[in-house]
């Protein structure tokens, strides 16, 4: 079997938590150490499709969700701002593990799961046992990301760019499956994964929300969007760059075709036992689905620290 091409889950279940209903799979026993998997955009709960199987035979009680915008997720008020700031899918992970009776986990996730992976460890580390990340450390501020970065690295970023624009958004809504297939290819240029792979996760870009929460993100980490009023203690506290004290092991692709930072660029970040880990055989981006058994691995690995 080819990584990342045909596992799937069994019957989904749904919660309210905070201010959604969150569609998640689960697997493992019940009473096991809880584990907590975050996709990443654009891509959803099928990136861990094959890691889920692995660490639930290990004993583990898996939990992957979808985020807010994707899939089954939904928004449990109309009135409820549709808001991608990165504190936000933080709030949403508390939310669910209190909703779920989850007081510890480990976290894992990679892009947008890798941060808000990130944001629990920093803000909430007494609810975060350990952490896995691909690519690091990847909370920032809109003050950060004002300053300019050389031009082949801002080419890296176009589709941000993209988002800032009214043609963005509507170009996005309209061409969102194209859209998604692109990115997965320029991401993970050596994974040939084949289209019932692809159809199967996006059908999760279907959400009635997920336009406006992909580009509110886009927007917010630009300062070209405000966040909501009552995070703003929570995204001052992440300005600081927060180090990680909880146990972690980074991961990266020896193939990741996205824009992404140095492992000695973020080495610091992490006071608590650290490991990195490059990942080899062409893996790109969505790491877990490329190289479901070093993610599972990783994960088995830091709970021991």
């Amino acid at each position: 079997m080819t990584p990342g091409t045909s596992t799937s889950f069994g019957a989904l279940k749904q919660i309210e938590a905070g201010l959604l209903s969150v569609g998640y799979a689960e697997a493992g026993p019940a009473g096991g150490p809880a584990v907590l998997l975050l996709h990443g955009w654009p891509y959803d709960i099928h990136s861990f499709a094959e890691v889920t199987p692995l660490l639930a035979s290990d004993g583990y009680r898996v939990i992957v969700p979808y985020l807010r915008g994707y899939g089954t997720t939904r928004f449990l008020s109309g009135a409820t701002p549709r808001n991608g700031q990165q504190s936000v899918l933080g709030v949403d992970v508390i939310a669910l593990m209190d909703a779920l009776g989850i007081g510890g986990a480990i976290i894992g996730g990679f892009d947008w799961g890798a941060r808000t992976a990130n944001v629990v460890a920093a803000l909430w580390p007494g609810r975060c046992k350990a952490m896995v990340s691909v690519s690091g450390y990847l909370i920032g501020s809109q003050a950060a990301n004002k300053a300019p970065l050389p031009p082949s690295a801002e080419l890296a970023w176009w589709y941000q760019f993209y988002f800032a624009t009214e043609r963005g958004r509507v170009g996005y809504d309209k061409y969102r499956r194209d859209f998604a297939r692109l990115i997965w290819q320029t991401a993970s240029p050596k994974w040939n994964f084949d289209d019932a792979t692809f159809d199967r996760s996006a059908t999760s870009f279907d959400n009635a929300d997920h336009v406006s929460i992909v580009i509110h993100n886009y927007r917010w980490r630009l300062g070209l969007a405000d966040g909501e009023a009552r995070y703003d203690d929570l995204e001052r506290q992440l300005a600081g760059s927060p180090g990680i004290t909880v146990p972690a092991i980074t991961l990266e692709g020896d193939a990741n075709g996205a824009p992404h930072p140095d492992p000695s660029a973020y080495r610091g970040k992490f006071t608590g036992k650290y490991a990195h880990r490059t990942v080899s055989g062409g893996v790109g981006h969505n790491l877990p689905q490329e190289a479901p058994r070093a993610f599972a691995e990783a994960v088995v690995d830091v709970d021991r620290y």
